[in-house]
């Protein structure tokens, strides 16, 4: 890659992130008809349009924004080649996606002590439970439970979260309390849609060292983890989840633990990032730090 084209990614990614052409010419100290060249010619390279200008804004077209994304990647991996060796703290900006209960229940409560570590690096989350396509939408590292079905990502694991097997007390007074994963029959569940096959998940259990499963019928069924929750607290079924999902609810006796002699199989949590990608120093610090937060946490 020439610095002709080191350079016009800075300033695409400038103009980008600030929205206007003056800004980013400012920030990189040239004028800002040399800055509007040479957008011309990065898009007369491309053959393709990568910004709208209006009066007032400037916003990355379809393909701009996808343009965006791997030049910030790329960007990123010049800045960690050259603080890896000039010996310097990690910095720079971390896209981080993770479900939302994750992310409050485990990373936000330490961030202050993370960022006090590392007070050059930036962080964004964004927090789904979909699959998302780390490349495309330049997302650094995604944070998932259970095991990952995509061989293109690199899998780090970070820990097995215990999960419980609960229900309401109106629940268990109107259908009973199981005994044993036998004495389901006549039960209901809160059904949770996988992402990947888009069909409720059934009851899972270890018994004498061997997983069974249960396929009970569902009332409702949803495709979030905190709406699975609301509708078990109202009574509408038995439910499987990590055991911290419903560490208030258990303490306050809103839901109730069964059939604790047989748990669930532990979750599996990991981080998965693309291949053939060098792994920036900040991305390799945060996830070492994930993986101290889980370890104390559980």
């Amino acid at each position: 890659m020439t610095m002709d084209r080191l350079h016009s990614l800075q300033l695409f990614t400038r103009i980008v992130e600030g929205g206007s052409f003056a800004g980013a010419a400012d920030a990189l100290g040239m004028a800002r008809s040399t800055a509007s060249e040479a957008m011309k010619r990065l898009e007369a390279d491309l053959g393709t349009r990568l910004l709208a200008r209006t009066t007032r804004h400037v916003a990355p077209t379809p393909e701009g924004e996808e343009f965006y994304h791997r030049a910030r990647a790329i960007l990123g991996e010049v800045e960690d080649a050259f603080d890896t060796f000039r010996d310097s703290a990690p910095r720079g900006p971390l896209r981080i996606d993770a479900p939302g209960i994750l992310t409050r229940s485990f990373l936000v409560p330490h961030l202050p002590e993370f960022l006090s570590r590392y007070p050059d690096i930036t962080l964004q989350f964004g927090q789904t439970d979909r699959l998302v396509d780390l490349v495309r939408e330049g997302v650094d590292c995604a944070l998932r439970a259970g095991e990952p079905q995509d061989s293109g990502l690199i899998r780090r694991h970070l820990c097995a979260l215990p999960e419980i097997t609960c229900a309401s007390p109106d629940y268990l007074a109107r259908h009973g309390t199981p005994r044993n994963i036998d004495d389901l029959e006549g039960h209901r569940v809160v059904g949770f849609l996988s992402s990947r096959t888009g069909q409720a998940m059934p009851l899972e259990f270890v018994r004498n060292g061997a997983v069974e499963t249960r396929t009970l019928p569902a009332t409702v069924t949803a495709d979030n983890s905190d709406t699975v929750a609301a509708l078990a607290m109202m009574g509408l079924g038995l439910v499987q989840a990590p055991g911290y999902r419903f560490r208030e609810a258990l303490a306050q006796g809103t839901l109730v633990e069964v059939l604790a002699d047989t748990p669930p199989v532990p979750l599996s949590i990991n981080a998965l990032y693309p291949q053939n990608r060098q792994v920036p120093r900040r991305l390799r610090v945060f996830l070492d730090w994930v993986g101290e937060i889980f370890a104390k946490s559980l």
